[in-house]
C-alpha cells in the first residue's frame, strides 16, 4: 500500500507556469501555493486515512437513513470547520471570496485522497453559482452561508429510470399548492442523496411543471430541503445502489412524495439554470479523471522503483522501472496525468473570462472527454506495472481503477460529450468557439510541427464534419482527434515553459515523446 501524497508541486507549476492563472487577475499564486500546501497536509493526514475504510464498508440504509463509512464524518466536519467548504463563495455570504483556479487544485487533491468523500462536496461550489446566478435575494441569504459553513450539502437531481440522458421524458411532477410547490416522482443515481454528514440537505430536482408534451420547455428547477418546518420532508430513500466503485459514496434512488419545494429562476427555465450546475460538475469530473491518473502514476512508480526484477544488460541486478516496456508504461501514465491537468487548467482559465464563453463551451466536454479516460487508462496501467499484485486489493491501485472508472459516465457518458463536440461544438455561437479553439491550439503550439500538422488535419475533419446534416458519421473520430490535439498542443507548451523549473528534464523529455508520436496513446472515444 502506498500511502496518498498529493501532488501539489505538479498542480502549482501547472496553474502558474503552463495555465498562467495569474493572469487572470483572480488568482495570487503566492496565496494559491500556501492554500494548497496547508491542504495537502490536511488531506494526506486527515482524509486519505479514511479512503480504504470507505472502500471496504461502504454505505448502509438503517431506518430509511443512509449511514457513511468510519471516519467520513469526522473528516467532513473537520474539513467544514477549516473553512474548506467555503472557498470560492463570496465573502459576503461567508466564503473566502477565491478563484476556480485555486479551488480546482483542492477538489483534485481531495479527490486523490479520497474520491468518494469528495463526492459530498463536489457540487458545493457549482449550488453555490446557481443560487448566485438563478436565486432570489432570499434563497441566496438562506442557502448560500448554510452550504458554505457545512451545515447543508447539495444534490443534483436529474436522472429517472425511464429517461436516463433524455431529460425531455423527465416525469417527476411539480404541482403548485397553497402557494408553494409539490413534487412527485423518482429520481436515481443520485449521488449523496441521503448521508449522515450535513444537518441538512438541498435537493437541486428537474421537475414537469408543464404538460408531458412540453418536453424540456416543460421543465423547471426546484429547490427541495430535507427538512422543513415541522420535521422531515417528504424525501425517502428506496435504495443505495450497489457499485463497483466509490463505496463510500451513496448513491441513492429517491422518492419525492408530494414534498415541499420552491422554484428557483423562471418556471420553465429549469434546464438552462440546472446547466449551471451540470457545467461546474463537468469540469470537476475532469479533474477526478487527473486525480486518478496522477494517484496511479504515483502508486506504479513508487512500486516499480523498489521492486527487484532481474538484471540490466551490464549484469547490475534490476528494479522493474529499468526494464522499457515498465517504463514506457510509466511514461505514459505520467504523461496522461500531466497533460490532462494542463488542459483543465487551461479550460478553466478560459472560462474565468466572460468574453471567451465560445471557446469555454467548446473546451469543456473535450476536458471532460479526454480527462477522465485518462484516469481510467493510467489505473488500467498501473496494473499492469505492479503485475500480479497490482491485480490484488491490499495495493490500492485497483480500487483507484474501480473509482475512476465512473468518471467516463456521469455527468454525461463520454460518447454524449463526443455528440457534442462534433455537433452543438461546431455550431455554437455561429462556429465562434471552433474557430476560436484553432487560434489557442496554434498560440500553444506555437511552431511545433507536429501539432501544426495535427491541426490541419483536424480543419480538413472540421469541413468534412459539418458537411453532414445530422449526426455526421465520423463524430466520435473527430471528437477524439479534437482531444488528442488539445493534449499534444498541451504538451508542445509544457515543453516550452518547463525550462529552468524543477521539472525540466523530465518534462521535456516526455514533450518529445509525446509529440513524435513515441508514445501509443490510444484514441480515446473514437
Amino acid at each position: 500500500m502506498k500511502d496518498f501524497a498529493a501532488p501539489t508541486d505538479d498542480i502549482l507549476f501547472s496553474l502558474h507556469q503552463v495555465a498562467d492563472a495569474g493572469a487572470t487577475g483572480k488568482h495570487d499564486p503566492d496565496l494559491a501555493a500556501d492554500i494548497l500546501g496547508q491542504f495537502a497536509a490536511f488531506a494526506e493526514n486527515v482524509i486519505a486515512p479514511t479512503n480504504r475504510i470507505g472502500d471496504k464498508q461502504g454505505c448502509r440504509l438503517e431506518n430509511g437513513r443512509v449511514r457513511t463509512p468510519d471516519g467520513f464524518a469526522d473528516a467532513f466536519r473537520q474539513s467544514a470547520e477549516g473553512g474548506w467548504l467555503g472557498l470560492t463563495v463570496p465573502e459576503e455570504f461567508g466564503g473566502m471570496g477565491l478563484d476556480h483556479l485555486t479551488a480546482a487544485g483542492v477538489s483534485e487533491i481531495s479527490t486523490g485522497a479520497n474520491h468518494a468523500l469528495q463526492m459530498a462536496t463536489g457540487l458545493l461550489p457549482g449550488a453555490v453559482s446557481t443560487l448566485l446566478r438563478f436565486g432570489t435575494a432570499d434563497q441566496k441569504h438562506r442557502w448560500i452561508p448554510s452550504l458554505s459553513e457545512g451545515r447543508t450539502l447539495n444534490t443534483m437531481c436529474l436522472t429517472e429510470a425511464g429517461a436516463g440522458s433524455d431529460l425531455s421524458r423527465v416525469r417527476t411532477k411539480a404541482e403548485r399548492q397553497n402557494g408553494g410547490w409539490r413534487l412527485s416522482g423518482e429520481k436515481i443515481f443520485i449521488s449523496n442523496g441521503d448521508q449522515d454528514l450535513s444537518e441538512d440537505i438541498l435537493h437541486f430536482v428537474l421537475a414537469r411543471s408543464g404538460a408531458p408534451e412540453a418536453g424540456t420547455k416543460g421543465l423547471s428547477l426546484f429547490l427541495c430541503p430535507s427538512k422543513i418546518e415541522g420535521g422531515r420532508n417528504h424525501v425517502g430513500v428506496a435504495r443505495i445502489e450497489e457499485k463497483l466503485g466509490i463505496h463510500g459514496s451513496p448513491t441513492c434512488q429517491l422518492v419525492f412524495d408530494d414534498a415541499e419545494a420552491e422554484l428557483i429562476g423562471e418556471e420553465g427555465g429549469g434546464l438552462g439554470a440546472m446547466f449551471t450546475l451540470m457545467n461546474h460538475a463537468r469540469i470537476d469530473v475532469a479533474l477526478q479523471g487527473v486525480a486518478h491518473a496522477a494517484r496511479a502514476w504515483d502508486i506504479a512508480s513508487s512500486y516499480a522503483g523498489a521492486r527487484a526484477q532481474g538484471r540490466r544488460a551490464d549484469g547490475v541486478p534490476a528494479v522493474l522501472s529499468d526494464h522499457a516496456d515498465v517504463r514506457q508504461m510509466l511514461d505514459e501514465q505520467r504523461a496522461l496525468a500531466v497533460g490532462s491537468r494542463a488542459m483543465c487548467h487551461l479550460a478553466l482559465v478560459v472560462l474565468e473570462d466572460p468574453d471567451q464563453l465560445p471557446l469555454a463551451d467548446f473546451l469543456t466536454p473535450v476536458c471532460k472527454m479526454f480527462a477522465t479516460e485518462a484516469g481510467i487508462r493510467a489505473a488500467d496501467l498501473g496494473i499492469q506495472v505492479l503485475g500480479g499484485y497490482g491485480y490484488l486489493e491490499e495495493y490500492d491501485i485497483a480500487q483507484t481503477w474501480r473509482d475512476a472508472r465512473i468518471t467516463s459516465i456521469y455527468e454525461g457518458a463520454n460518447g454524449i460529450h463526443a455528440l457534442t463536440a462534433a455537433t452543438r461544438g461546431l455550431k455554437a455561437h455561429d462556429g465562434a468557439g471552433a474557430d476560436a479553439f484553432v487560434d489557442f491550439i496554434s498560440r500553444l503550439a506555437g511552431t511545433v510541427e507536429p501539432v501544426l500538422s495535427c491541426l490541419a488535419e483536424w480543419k480538413e475533419m472540421r469541413r468534412e464534419t459539418l458537411a453532414h446534416d445530422g449526426v455526421p458519421p465520423n463524430a466520435r473520430l473527430f471528437a477524439a482527434v479534437t482531444a488528442e490535439l488539445f493534449f499534444r498542443a498541451s504538451w508542445a507548451h509544457i515543453g516550452k515553459v518547463s525550462g529552468g523549473t524543477a521539472f525540466e528534464g523530465e518534462f521535456q523529455q516526455l514533450a518529445d515523446k509525446v509529440l513524435k508520436s513515441a508514445m501509443p496513446l490510444p484514441r480515446f472515444c473514437s
